[in-house]
């Protein structure tokens, strides 16, 4: 995989982790919580159109079906991220990082699924 695809797809690791467990700790969905979901978005959505152009499209494999649900998950999470903010709902504010947690556990199995191929063949 050449170099600026794994730059793009670890800076979305990077945001989303950032945001997710910053959130989980604090207890509360706070806006920049959000920023960093959305620069996840950003970076992973970049990086998986990089790597169509190298595969030629979507595979039809556990990395490529996991990659576009965890594309979709996080957009659907971002979306709902910035519905609650703007509602101020105190619920689902403090109750939120499960939905983000979750999210999270599903984006890692396209982005470590390649490492664990690697190493049975």
């Amino acid at each position: 995989m050449p170099v600026a695809v794994t730059v793009v797809i670890t800076l979305a690791l990077v945001f989303y982790t950032v945001g997710v467990w910053s959130e989980r700790i604090q207890g509360r969905l706070k806006p920049w919580h959000l920023a960093m979901f959305v620069a996840g978005l950003v970076f992973d959505t970049v990086g998986t159109g990089m790597m169509f152009d190298l595969a030629g499209g979507l595979t039809w494999d556990l990395h490529g079906l996991s990659g576009l649900l965890a594309i979709v998950l996080m957009f659907v999470h971002a979306a709902w991220a910035a519905v609650v903010l703007w509602r101020r709902d105190e619920a689902w504010l403090t109750r939120f990082h499960r939905f983000s947690v979750v999210v999270w556990l599903v984006w890692l199995v396209p982005y470590v699924s390649p490492m664990f191929f690697a190493l049975g063949g």
